[in-house]
This record gives structure tokens, C-alpha cells and sequence, in this order.
């Protein structure tokens, strides 16, 4: 099976070197690497450069910089690189960002978990970060969603779930819509993501208002998004936080920014969230 990989890039010229080495050096070499330059002002192109150069496998595309919308600008940088591709000649749709270390298996993990389970449509590892001098794991509470840094697509099923959105939580509507279709999503966690990030950063918090708008982008109804929010709450043990994340949704909706998800596919989101409510939660 063959990977078509993209890997938005915007100012990384510092860890992208670490991701392309981490490429190169894969056991499974059937891959063509699509860097998208995404309107960096660093050294980010000439270390594209250096690679393209290096390896017929790595092609780059330049944008003058995506627009800047909520969870929209890595999202749109990842379709211009795969407009610049003909998706017929590849098996495997990749997602990855800019800042990763991938196991040297990586790819030939991913490749035979697609092979030897055709009802697969996205795999990925687990993200460590450095704490300590130590990899640990980065922390997320759900270790069977595979996180937005490495998404790896089996093509029919990234065909059927008509893409990546172009929104904020676009990396939590990928595996609703997959597994509507009859897709499974699963995390191979031998394979750690090495994910490189600034010392000190906790890559797991977030600010009210970024919860408020992922609720409302993910297609939340009012009662699902409260319940979210009360959960998001507990987490820090803050009321305050609670009713700033309320206000963030509620301004959302009274605005009706753009949703890129149908009514239809809505009804799928809010569906599953319902599921998960009554398995994890009323024991149902």
C-alpha cells in the first residue's frame, strides 16, 4: 500500500528536520511526502529545500498563508497539499504535523494494521512528550482516538467521510463520520508519537472559550454542549470556568457562524455523543 503524506508546515523551521529525518529513515519506504508551506517568515523553506533536493519523495507546495479561521488554517494548508496530488496512485491518506518524531516502524505498522483488518479506516499511534528529560504520555483521558498530529486514512473510507473539515474539532468529526459509515478507528499503541512542543506547555489545557466554540463547531446541541462543558468543569474544579465556556458556545450561537458539517451529519455527531453519554455515564 502506498501513503500519500501531508504535513502542513507554518514557521517550523526548528522541528520540521526532525519529522522529515524521522521519514527518511522509516523501515517501509513506499511513501511520497507532500510539505506544505504554509506563509512561513522563518527558515522553514530552505529546510524544505534541503530535502526535496535529497529524496524524489519529498515535494513541497508554498502558500502565501491560509486564512485564519477557527481550526480551518492547518485543515486548509492539508487540502491545498492534496489537490497538488493524484489520490488514485496511493492506498493511504496521511495527516501529519510538522513537529513529530515517528518510530522508525511507523509506516510499516500503520500499513499492515490497514492490510490485515479491512474494516480499518484510520490508525494511529499514541503522542509522548518530553517531561523531565523523559517521553511520557501526553495525558489524553481517551487513548483510542487518534490524535490530530498523525492521522493515517485507509483512502475509501477518507473518500466516503467526504475529507477533513475545515473547522475547529474537525479531529473528533473524522472518527464520527467514519464510524457511521461502518469504519473503525483504532490507536496502535506500541507506536509513540514523540510529539515536540515548548518546555512548560501542557499541550492537554485548554481556555474556556476555545471550548465554547469546539462545542458549537462539532455540532453540539445545547443540552450535549452543557453536559461537555460541566464535564470540562470538573476537570479543574471551577464553576467559573463552567459558565465562560457556556458563554463562548451561547455567543457562538447567537452569531451562527459557519458550520461545515451537514444537518444530516449534525444528527450523527449528537447521536454518538448520546451514545457514549449512556455507556460512560448511566452505566446504560
Amino acid at each position: 500500500m502506498k501513503f500519500l503524506i501531508i504535513i502542513p508546515a507554518h514557521n517550523e523551521e526548528n522541528n520540521l528536520p526532525y519529522t522529515l529525518d524521522s521519514l527518511l529513515h522509516q523501515t517501509y519506504g513506499d511513501f511520497s511526502v507532500v510539505v506544505v508551506n504554509d506563509g512561513s517568515t522563518d527558515g522553514t523553506q530552505d529546510v524544505i529545500r534541503k530535502y526535496t533536493e535529497k529524496d524524489f519523495r519529498f515535494t513541497s507546495v508554498t502558500l502565501q498563508k491560509s486564512a485564519h479561521q477557527p481550526g480551518s488554517k492547518v485543515v486548509n494548508a492539508f487540502k491545498k497539499g492534496l489537490q497538488s496530488q493524484n489520490e488514485d496512485g496511493f492506498d493511504i491518506i496521511c495527516k501529519f504535523d510538522a513537529d513529530i518524531i515517528l518510530p522508525g516502524h511507523y509506516l510499516q505498522a500503520v500499513e499492515h494494521a490497514f492490510q490485515s483488518h479491512p474494516t480499518y479506516g484510520l490508525v494511529g499511534g499514541l503522542l509522548y512528550v518530553e517531561k523531565d528529560g523523559q517521553w511520557v504520555y501526553e495525558g489524553n483521558s481517551n487513548k483510542h482516538h487518534v490524535r490530530g498530529p498523525m492521522k493515517a486514512y485507509r483512502k475509501e473510507c477518507f473518500v466516503q467521510m467526504k475529507g477533513i473539515r475545515e473547522t475547529l474539532g474537525w479531529d473528533n468529526i473524522d472518527a464520527i463520520l467514519l464510524e457511521n459509515l461502518g469504519w473503525k478507528e483504532v490507536v496502535l499503541p506500541e507506536l509513540h508519537v514523540k510529539l515536540i512542543k515548548v518546555k512548560g506547555a501542557d499541550y492537554t489545557i485548554k481556555p474556556a472559550d476555545y471550548y465554547g466554540r469546539y462545542f458549537y463547531f462539532l455540532g453540539l446541541n445545547r443540552l450535549l454542549a452543557y453536559i461537555a462543558a460541566s464535564k470540562e468543569a470538573m476537570k479543574c474544579r471551577s464553576a467559573s470556568f463552567f459558565i465562560n465556556i457556556i458563554k463562548s458556545y451561547e455567543r457562538c450561537r447567537s452569531q451562527k457562524p459557519e458550520l461545515k458539517i451537514s444537518k444530516e451529519e449534525q444528527k450523527i455527531v449528537n447521536g454518538q455523543r448520546w451514545s457514549m453519554l449512556k455507556k460512560k455515564w448511566l452505566k446504560m
